[in-house]
């Protein structure tokens, strides 16, 4: 009976983790998802895709179900959903699926406000544009002055501490991160938090591991 223990362990870890869906086109009434970096595949109103239901389609947003959670998605924005402990953060692993312009991008949160974040190594710290800090009411002014080199030139900023930054069932607190003056139309998840994990590039997909 031995042998069956790891695969049990391997299965109850895997329902564990939140499946990460990804709206990438649409086909009249049908959706076209990928779940986990699968290949895509179409879907129609309804219809399960390895867990997902596609529960309806409007436009560019459609909304999916899974492990008894509901969520709205978007064209090329991945979102976590499903996944054990009620919604608690004890995840360990994030797969982030490569969108169709070549990004990584997901859903995530930052000190419980919902925020659309761009994964970026080359970004020292967590970036965002000042409206974004003040749509999730984080008062920046309170943190360090700093200068900022951005692609218009030297640019005045904030150098603030998140009390914690979430991605599906994974958060970490205490990061470090960024406030610019300059638009920015994704946050960007820098090394502040990259750091935190070991990373591989797996196919169309980004597998970030908790190390601590």
């Amino acid at each position: 009976m031995k042998p069956l223990v790891p695969a049990l362990l391997v299965a109850a870890c895997a329902f564990a983790h939140a499946q990460s869906v990804m709206l990438t086109g649409t086909i009249g009434s049908r959706a076209i998802l990928v779940v986990d970096g699968s290949a895509p595949k179409t879907v129609a109103v309804g219809e399960t895709f390895q867990g997902v239901k596609l529960v309806g389609l409007q436009g560019d947003q459609a909304t999916v179900e899974s492990g008894g959670k509901r969520v709205s998605i978007r064209m090329d924005t991945p979102v976590s959903i499903g996944g054990g402990g009620g919604g608690g953060a004890g995840g360990t692993r994030i797969v982030l699926p490569v969108s169709s312009g070549g990004h990584f991008l997901t859903q995530g949160a930052i000190n419980g406000r919902t925020v659309s974040f761009m994964l970026d190594t080359g970004a020292t710290a967590v970036a965002m544009s000042m409206a974004d800090a003040q749509r999730i009411g984080l008062d920046y002014t309170k943190g360090t002055p700093v200068q900022m080199n951005t692609a218009n030139g030297v640019a005045p900023g904030y150098r603030v501490r998140l009390n914690s930054v979430r991605v599906g069932d994974v958060e970490v607190y205490d990061v470090d991160a960024v406030v610019s003056q300059q638009p920015m139309p994704y946050i960007l998840l820098g090394n502040s938090f990259i750091s935190r994990f070991s990373m591989r590039r797996d196919a169309d997909q980004m597998v970030l591991e908790k190390r601590y």
